[in-house]
C-alpha cells in the first residue's frame, strides 16, 4: 500500500482530533473544506520543499481556522519538530489574540490535545510538555522579536501592512536560520496597493522564482462584474461551502448602491488590490462609460486638456467633442522610450506593454522631446476643429517656443491655448462636470488602459469651503490623463463664459 504523503497525514490528523470550533456546526468532527485540504496538499507535499505558502481570500473563508490548524499540526501533530518554537504574527493586539483564542477552542473541544497541551492564557502561549514545541502570538506592538528561532511562522493578515517593509515580518523571516527546514505561512486578504509588502510577495511568488514559494490567490478578476455571483464564487471558495451567499450577496448590493463601500467590498470580499481611499469615480462607473468613441472629426466643436508634466514624466493630451450630448474622448500620452521597462517595474505599471500596443507614445531619449509633442498637436489641429486646449502653466513656457517653431503664431497661441489653474477655485467646478458626465453616462472613453489606469489613481481633497481638486492616491500613481480630461471639459465652460477671468487666464 502506498504510503500516506504529508500533506494527507495532516489532513488525516486534523478531521481525527479537532473539532469545530464556532457556529453553525459548533462541537462537531471538523471536517476540512475541499479548498483547504487543497491549501495543504500545496505546501506539505510540494516536490521542491516549502519555504514559504502564500494563502489569499476574501474575508470570512475560514483562514484565521486555518491558522489555527496549522499552528496545532505543528505544536503535537504530524509535523512537530521536537523543541520546535511557532509564531503568528500580527499587526495589532486583538488580530494576534483572535488566532489565540481559536486555537485554544480547538483544544478545549479535544480531549487528546487538552491533555497534550498547556495553555498560558497571560502570555499567549500554548506549551506542549511532551515535545518541547512552543506556540506564541506576537503582534506589532511586541517590544522585540529579535533573537527568536522559528520552524513555523503564520503571517496573519499580512495585508494590512502598508508599504513595502515591516520590522517584526524582517525580524521573524531572519530568525529562521538555525532550522533546517523553517515555514512561513502568510494568510491574508490581499493588500491595497501595488506596493505594499504583500503585493510584491504575491507578485514574486506569481512570478515562479523560487519553486519553493507556493502561492493560492482567490481573487475575481477585474473584468467581471464585481457585483455578480461569478465574481464573489472567485475570490471566495467557500461560497457555496459554508458562506452566508444571500449575506455576500446583500454587501454587494449595498456596494452597488453606495458608490464609497465599493471599494472595501472590492478588497474585502472580492480581495483585490483596491485602495480604500475614496475615489474619484468609481471603477464600475467609469467602466459604464467604456463605449467606444466616435470620430472627433464629426465634432463642430473640440476641446483639449493638455498636461505637461516634467519632461521625464507622463505628458498627456485629452481631446473631447460632443455627439448626441455625449462626450467623446481621445486621449494621447508621451514618454521617454530611454529607461521605459525601468520605469514600468519601478511604477509596477505596463508602460512598456502599451507602448508596444499603441496606447502610449514614446520619444527618443531620456525626456519627453516637445517636438514629437507639438508634431502630433499640430496634425490634430488640421484634423479636428479645435476651439480651445486647457494647459497648466507648469513647462507651457518652455513648449510654447515648440509651437512657434512649428510654425503657429502669437496670435493663433492666444486664441487657442487659455491656461487653466490647478487649484481648487478652477478644478472644483471642471471635476463637479466631470463627474456629472460619468454619472449620468455621458462619456464615451473606449476603456483606454492609460487613461483607465489615470482615473483608477485619482482622489479628491477638499478645502474648507468644500472645494475640490484632483490628488493621486499613491506616490508613484500617475494622474495626469484625469487632470488633462477634467481640463479639457472645464475649458467648454470657459470658452463659453470667457468674462471668467477669475478663474481662467487666456494666454497673453
Amino acid at each position: 500500500m502506498t504510503d500516506e504523503t504529508r500533506g494527507l497525514k495532516a489532513i488525516k490528523w486534523i478531521e481525527k482530533y479537532c473539532r469545530v470550533p464556532e457556529g453553525k456546526h459548533f462541537g462537531d468532527p471538523l471536517v476540512l473544506a475541499p479548498f483547504m485540504r487543497e491549501d495543504l496538499i500545496a505546501i506539505y507535499d510540494n516536490p521542491h520543499g516549502t519555504r514559504r505558502a502564500i494563502l489569499s481570500r476574501g474575508r470570512k473563508n475560514a483562514k484565521t481556522t486555518e491558522s489555527a490548524l496549522l499552528t496545532l499540526l505543528h505544536l503535537c501533530g504530524p509535523m512537530y519538530v521536537r523543541n520546535g518554537q511557532i509564531f503568528s504574527a500580527a499587526q495589532g493586539l486583538e488580530q494576534a489574540a483572535i488566532l489565540f483564542k481559536l486555537a485554544c477552542k480547538i483544544i478545549r473541544l479535544s480531549p487528546v490535545l487538552q491533555s497534550s497541551l498547556d495553555i498560558r492564557e497571560s502570555k499567549k502561549e500554548i506549551f506542549c510538555p511532551a515535545l518541547g514545541t512552543l506556540y506564541r502570538a506576537l503582534s506589532a506592538e511586541t517590544s522585540t522579536a529579535y533573537g527568536l528561532s522559528p520552524v513555523l511562522v503564520i503571517h496573519d493578515e499580512l495585508g494590512q501592512v502598508r508599504g513595502p517593509t515591516d520590522e517584526l515580518y524582517e525580524a521573524l523571516e531572519t530568525a529562521t536560520a538555525a532550522q533546517e527546514n523553517p515555514l512561513s505561512v502568510v494568510i491574508s486578504t490581499q493588500a491595497r496597493t501595488d506596493n505594499d509588502l504583500l503585493s510584491i510577495l504575491i507578485d514574486d511568488a506569481l512570478e515562479g522564482h523560487d519553486r519553493r514559494t507556493i502561492i493560492r490567490l482567490h481573487t475575481a478578476d477585474k473584468e467581471l462584474d464585481p457585483f455578480s455571483d461569478e465574481a464573489m464564487r472567485a475570490a471566495n471558495p467557500a461560497f457555496d461551502v459554508f458562506m452566508n451567499a444571500d449575506e455576500v450577496r446583500s454587501m454587494a448590493a449595498d456596494a452597488k448602491r453606495m458608490s464609497g463601500r465599493e471599494n472595501d467590498f472590492r478588497n474585502l470580499v472580492l480581495n483585490q488590490r483596491v485602495d480604500a481611499s475614496t475615489p474619484f469615480v468609481s471603477t464600475s462607473q467609469w467602466r459604464a462609460c467604456g463605449d467606444p468613441p466616435a470620430p472627433l472629426e464629426q465634432c463642430a466643436e473640440v476641446y483639449g486638456g493638455l498636461d505637461l508634466s516634467s519632461v521625464k514624466d507622463l505628458t498627456a493630451l485629452v481631446f473631447i467633442g460632443k455627439i448626441d450630448g455625449r462626450w467623446q474622448v481621445e486621449p494621447h500620452f508621451w514618454l521617454p522610450g530611454e529607461g521605459l521597462a525601468d520605469k514600468s517595474r519601478l511604477d509596477r505599471t505596463p508602460f512598456d506593454t502599451w507602448a508596444r500596443e499603441g496606447y502610449l507614445h514614446t520619444t527618443p531619449n531620456k525626456t519627453v522631446d516637445y517636438d514629437f509633442v507639438v508634431d502630433r498637436l499640430m496634425e490634430f489641429f488640421d484634423r479636428y476643429k479645435i476651439k480651445k486646449i486647457a494647459f497648466d502653466r507648469w513647462n507651457f513656457a518652455q513648449f510654447k517656443p515648440y509651437l512657434i517653431r512649428a510654425g503657429m503664431s502669437e496670435d493663433m497661441i492666444k486664441q487657442k491655448f487659455i491656461e487653466f489653474g490647478q487649484g481648487f477655485r478652477s478644478m472644483s467646478p471642471a471635476l463637479a462636470q466631470l463627474e456629472r458626465a460619468v454619472t449620468n453616462g455621458r462619456l464615451a472613453h473606449g476603456n483606454h488602459p492609460v487613461l483607465q489606469m489615470c482615473s483608477s489613481n485619482s482622489t479628491v481633497t477638499t478645502d474648507p469651503a468644500g472645494n475640490r481638486k484632483l490628488v493621486k492616491k499613491r506616490y508613484y500613481g500617475r494622474i495626469d490623463g484625469m487632470v488633462a480630461l477634467a481640463m479639457a471639459i472645464g475649458v467648454t465652460s470657459a470658452a463659453a463664459e470667457p468674462e471668467r477671468k477669475f478663474t481662467f487666464a487666456v494666454l497673453g
